[in-house]
């Protein structure tokens, strides 16, 4: 049974970090590339970052030199170290498998306000 937990959002202010977490469970974890969305309320779900299995990363524009994606194989985990967050990084995160799943996790809020 696939299951995808996100954790680690919280209400921070401009400015401050936050780092995301994704326990994969269910998939081969070693075997795909893991994406970080984000859905910001009224708003289509994006990807934000994406780390491959050859570990190479890609991250949106809106969001790069702020944000770091990494993984950690032997706990099925995928990372989103969130930096200097702007008040337009609000929204719910989510991780998926590279190619993405109908499955999708609950998510985790993102509050970034003053």
């Amino acid at each position: 049974q696939v299951q995808l937990v996100e954790s680690g959002g919280g209400l921070v202010q401009p400015g401050e970090s936050l780092q995301l977490s994704c326990a994969a469970s269910g998939i081969s974890f070693n075997t795909y590339g893991m994406d970080w969305y984000r859905q910001p309320p009224g708003k289509q779900r994006e990807v934000v970052a994406r780390i491959f299995n050859s570990g190479s990363t890609y991250y949106a524009d809106s969001v790069k030199g702020r944000f770091t994606i990494s993984r950690d194989s032997a706990k099925n985990t995928v990372y989103l170290q969130m930096n200097s967050l702007k008040p337009e990084d609000t929204a719910v995160y989510y991780c998926n498998r590279i190619p993405s799943l109908t499955y999708w996790g609950q998510g985790t809020q993102v509050t970034v306000s003053s």
